[in-house]
């Protein structure tokens, strides 16, 4: 029983740090650079990706016994492309201003190279319990690394964080005082590369250190 439970712990926290899709596996850049404006649009992107993966995951699980080898792709496509269906229409219908700042990368999750990547390589040859986890861990890994990416370019970009918005209603810090300049660039695209840079350097250095004080 031990052994499994770890096992099962380590398909979910996998996905935060030695699998991360973004600071290890270098999958889902398109949205991570393009959307992270700000702290708010990762953090909608990261759930709209988790509702999907971790719902594409459990349903291939269920029903590989009875897709054949040869249409498995195209199925797991239709699939996924039915969670984002939902998951693009709930954000329509209850968060209408932030679908339209994701614009084309809800729909496009379709193609997201993490959701299809995990339903062929693990959730099709584990059980529902294993592909619910490791769905879950990698979808909270890639939102982390969202919610990061946007809060550092909107920090340093306009010095605000945003957690929430809706209408008028709003969760919305101002870390860096009302005459706070702002650096354009950082909410700009080439912010979002330098910053992805400076995350994967840093990320590699920790992981250097901590493999350094393993040996």
């Amino acid at each position: 029983m031990p052994a499994n439970k770890t096992s099962h712990l380590g398909e979910f926290f996998k996905g935060l740090w030695k699998d991360n899709p973004i600071m290890v596996l270098l999958l889902g850049l398109c949205p991570a650079l393009a959307v992270t404006n700000s702290a708010y649009n990762g953090l909608g992107m990261g759930a709209a990706t988790t509702f999907v993966l971790v719902g594409s995951n459990i349903l291939v699980s269920i029903i590989k016994p009875i897709v054949p080898k040869s249409v498995r792709i195209p199925v797991y496509i239709v699939v996924i492309a039915a969670f984002v269906t939902v998951v693009d229409m709930l954000l329509k219908a209850y968060q209408y201003e932030l679908s339209r700042s994701l614009g084309l990368f809800v729909p496009l999750i379709v193609v997201n190279c993490i959701i299809l990547g995990r339903a062929e390589a693990f959730a099709s040859r584990n059980t529902v319990l294993r592909s619910a986890l490791d769905g879950l861990g990698m979808a909270l890994g890639f939102t982390l690394a969202l919610f990061f990416l946007g809060a550092v370019r909107e920090i340093i970009g306009s010095g605000t964080i945003t957690f929430f918005q809706m209408g008028e209603t709003e969760i919305k810090f101002n870390l860096l005082g009302k005459n706070y300049p702002g650096i354009l660039v950082m909410i700009l695209p080439p912010g979002a590369f330098l910053t992805l840079g400076f995350m994967l350097a840093a990320r590699n250095a920790i992981q250097k250190r901590l493999n350094k004080k393993t040996r």
